[in-house]
């Protein structure tokens, strides 16, 4: 009965984690560039004198969904996609993140920025100067058109990489990070598209299926709680009798 009691508890708890996941994933829906999450279980086992046949299915984390989302044109200079795999990378304070959102904005001192973190080029943080007409090129070249000039003139070029899928891990402020803690080069073969933005990847049709379906493997396993709870009540009752 121990067993019994144990398998449905732990297999609500999973559902549980499962459907905070799902539910992050579905108030992303419409965040340009968001990744969706998908739960990574795997049965661990119980430690502890007596619990040799235990096993417990846990959530373990998260692994990134790599498929992309449709573009959508803006016209707005800043507003970039990346066509096909690829992220862009940015300063998160603590170390490089890799994004797939490009709403793009320059602050005061005339950097290029990602919801306030710096987005890297060449050399570092692209700083642009003054100018009256801002191109980002396929390849990521960034060309600005300075007061009084005639001609464009390249500045810097978006720094623009292909991690591992396996290495990246979803971040507390949305950006991803690599498991490893390592650096990627740029990848000449990732291609933007300026005046574009990536739409989140989240399917909310199969998102709210799957929503369903964990709250209906939720309710079946506290139907089991209650059916064992029943059970060992009975078996009390015949002790007792």
């Amino acid at each position: 009965m121990d067993a019994f009691l144990y398998t449905a508890v732990s297999g609500a708890d999973h559902s549980q984690r499962a459907l905070a996941v799902r539910a992050n994933n579905l108030a992303n829906a419409q965040t340009a560039g968001f990744r969706a999450d998908l739960a990574v279980a795997e049965p661990l086992a119980v430690r502890g004198q007596g619990y040799d046949s235990r096993w417990q299915a846990a959530v373990t984390g998260t692994v990134v969904d790599q498929r992309e989302g449709r573009l959508s044109e803006t016209g707005r200079p800043l507003d970039v996609a990346i066509q096909g795999s690829g992220y862009f990378v940015v300063d998160a304070g603590d170390g490089m993140a890799y994004s797939r959102a490009g709403s793009f904005s320059v602050d005061e001192q005339g950097t290029l920025s990602l919801d306030g973190h710096a987005v890297q080029g060449d050399g570092g943080p692209i700083v642009l100067p003054e100018y009256t007409r801002l191109d980002i090129a396929d390849d990521g070249s960034v060309s600005i058109l300075a007061p009084g000039a005639t001609e464009m003139e390249v500045v810097d070029r978006l720094s623009l990489v292909q991690p591992e899928a396996a290495d990246l891990v979803k971040r507390p402020d949305g950006l991803l990070g690599s498991r490893a803690g390592i650096g990627y080069p740029r990848d000449d073969n990732v291609r933007v598209a300026a005046g574009h933005l990536e739409e989140s990847n989240v399917s909310a049709v199969e998102e709210m299926m799957q929503t369903m379906q964990l709250s209906r493997t939720f309710e079946m396993q506290m139907r089991m709680f209650r059916s064992a709870d029943e059970m060992a009540d009975a078996g009390n009752r015949l002790i007792r009798g």
